[in-house]
This record gives structure tokens, C-alpha cells and sequence, in this order.
């Protein structure tokens, strides 16, 4: 329907005879509706502008949203992805970015109450420590897909987002690059989450995720203190199963209703002291205390691996909605702990 309403609005609000039929023909178009709209719902006229000059319809960001995994059928596996993700040049480049910033952790960690290593490790999964930022105009590919309208809801709120970060935070647009899909900085954060979470870790008055690495990990660490990560309390671990253990009877009866696909594969919440009197064992790790609650995870399902997790797992989830990248995140600081201690 929308693509037929644009048709028709295009056809009215061009020469007779023009050619209408690529979808950046309608863009224009779209943008100067899109900026009236914002300014009614509270956005700036300077606000618009300077963060939409020279903004452009961009093919190649509707080409990858558009080639995103989907439901086909074809399964992942855990192993595959933990082998990509975990290398070892991963973690020796993670133990030196960390070795060489160290105090600066340290004091993000004793402020928000997440691990260093944690923070670390988001940022290592995120960007490579910093090295891979994306090079796409955010301003255009985050229009675009709002214009695209397969998640116009979503891509509209990013784009107001975006626009109030020029106008309330006094980001340049010079600085407004990024990954197709809107995401920017050493931190990777949407424009709603710059606003929420995004932090002045040096003192100089911005929260410059892009080039200063004490806004980074203080943002990082805001983002999971504000989204519930419990202070002195572990990730979880990888677990034994009990030979023969009745998975239904731990089954969660309550269906999620966000995150659904990767929160599937969660229990409900039992006591750490309930899990180890059905006979789990944690490997390379102890237990924690008794009336810590936690999930039992198999991300490939029965018998390929488990893992018992605490709210702290669930606040990395909010970083990235998937068990692979949350449980590859806690596996990678783990293995960057020796830098602190």
C-alpha cells in the first residue's frame, strides 16, 4: 500500500513524462515530508537541516537490510560463530588494548559496577578496539531505510534521534558516519542509545564515542549499568548437564514477548543453589551464592553445549539481542580477565 501511495504521489509531483520508477526518484520527496512532520512533532527547522544536508537515497544500505539473515531454515551453530569471533589475535589484541588502558577501566568499572573486562570485550566485538567504525553517511543510510518502510516505525525514531543529537548534543555532522544499519562510534550505538547512554569519560563536556576511548568504555558501561547489570555479580558459566536431566522441567512457561527467538532457548529462572541440587556442575568456575538466580542456556539446544547465566547475561543481551553474540561477549572477557589482575 505504501509503495502504491508513493507511486501515485510521484506521478502528481512530477513533469509529465518524467521516469519515477527508482525509488531514489521518491526520496527527495519523502525527506521534505519527512522534515515537516518533525518539525510538528517538536524537532528544530536548524536541527533538520544541519543534520540533513546533503543527505541522499542510498541503494546500499536497502541491499544489505535486505540480505539480513532470515527464517529459512538454515541452521547456525554456536561452535562456527564462537571459532570467528573468539580468535586468538581477538584476544591477545584485546589483552593489550586493555593492558594499555588500564587505570581508565578500571576507575569506568568502579563508577558503573561492570567488570572491565566485559567492557572490553563489547568493545572488541563491536569494532575491533576501535579499528572498524564504518564508513556509510548515517544521515542518509538511516533516512533511507525509514523511507524504505520495511522498518519505517524503527528508522524514523532513529532519524529524530539523530537529529536531536546534532541539535541538543552539538554533534558535528562532519562526525555522522557509521554502519549501514544507523549503528556508529567505538561503541556502535544507534541514535536513541547515543542519547540514552552515551557518556563524557575525559572531561572535556562531549561524549565523543567516536575518536575518545574514555567516552567509550564510560558509554559502554552506562549502557549495561542502565539496563541491569547487577555489581559483583558473575555473567554465569558453562555447565555440565546431568546425564538423562528432564529439560521439561525447567522449561519457562512464560512466553517472551520481546527478543522472542534467542529468549526461546532460556529456562525459567531457579536458584543457583536449585540447579546444583539437580546435579550441574560448572566447569572452570564456582558457583555463586546460593540465592542467585539463573537461567539454564543451550544455544544449539540439548547435549551441544550449556550454560547457566544471571541477569548480567540478560544486560548483555540488551546490547544485542542474540545468545551467540552475548555468550561470545562473556567467553571473550573471560579470557581477557588476566589483563586485570
Amino acid at each position: 500500500m505504501r509503495r502504491l501511495l508513493l507511486a501515485a504521489a510521484l506521478l502528481i509531483a512530477s513533469p509529465a513524462g518524467a521516469d519515477v520508477t527508482s525509488p531514489a526518484d521518491g526520496f527527495p520527496i519523502w525527506l521534505a515530508n519527512y522534515k515537516a512532520a518533525a518539525q510538528a512533532r517538536g524537532l528544530k527547522a536548524e536541527w533538520l537541516e544541519a543534520a540533513l544536508s546533503g543527505a541522499t537515497y542510498s541503494e546500499r544500505a536497502v541491499q544489505l537490510d535486505r540480505s539480513q539473515p532470515d527464517d529459512s531454515g538454515k541452521r547456525n551453530i554456536f561452535a562456527d560463530y564462537l571459532a570467528r569471533q573468539l580468535t586468538q589475535q581477538r584476544i591477545d589484541d584485546g589483552l593489550t588494548r586493555a593492558a594499555d588502558n588500564r587505570q581508565t577501566l578500571l576507575q569506568v568499572s568502579a563508577k558503573t559496577g561492570v567488570p572491565p573486562e566485559i567492557i572490553v570485550a563489547i568493545w572488541g566485538m563491536e569494532t575491533s578496539y576501535g579499528r572498524v567504525l564504518g564508513g556509510f553517511d548515517l544521515p542518509s543510510a538511516i533516512a533511507t531505510l525509514a523511507y524504505d518502510a520495511r522498518r519505517e516505525a524503527l528508522f524514523t525514531r532513529e532519524l529524530d534521534a539523530l537529529v536531536r543529537m546534532v541539535g541538543e548534543r552539538g554533534v558535528r555532522r562532519d562526525q555522522l558516519k557509521g554502519s549501514w544499519a544507523g549503528a556508529f562510534g567505538q561503541s556502535q550505538f544507534l541514535p536513541s542509545s547515543y542519547l540514552n547512554y552515551a557518556a563524557d569519560g575525559d572531561g572535556d563536556g562531549l561524549a565523543d564515542i567516536w575518536a575518545s576511548q574514555p567516552d567509550t568504555f564510560l558509554s559502554i558501561g552506562n549502557y549495561l549499568a542502565k539496563n541491569g547489570w547487577q555489581r559483583g555479580l558473575t555473567w554465569g558459566f558453562r555447565v555440565g548437564v546431568p546425564q538423562g536431566f528432564d529439560r521439561a522441567t525447567v522449561a519457562n512457561p512464560e512466553k517472551p514477548v520481546s527478543c522472542i527467538r534467542p529468549m526461546l532457548v532460556h529456562s525459567r529462572w531457579l536458584t543457583a543453589a536449585e540447579w546444583r541440587a539437580k546435579g550441574f556442575v560448572p566447569l572452570n568456575a564456582i558457583w555463586p551464592a546460593d540465592d542467585v538466580k539463573m537461567t539454564l542456556v543451550e544455544p544449539d539446544g540439548p547435549g551441544e553445549g550449556a550454560f547457566l547465566t544471571t541477569a548480567n547475561y540478560r544486560a548483555i543481551m540488551q546490547y544485542n539481542c542474540s545468545n551467540f553474540y552475548a555468550l561470545s561477549v562473556a567467553l571473550l572477557g573471560n579470557a581477557l580477565q588476566p589483563a586485570f589482575r
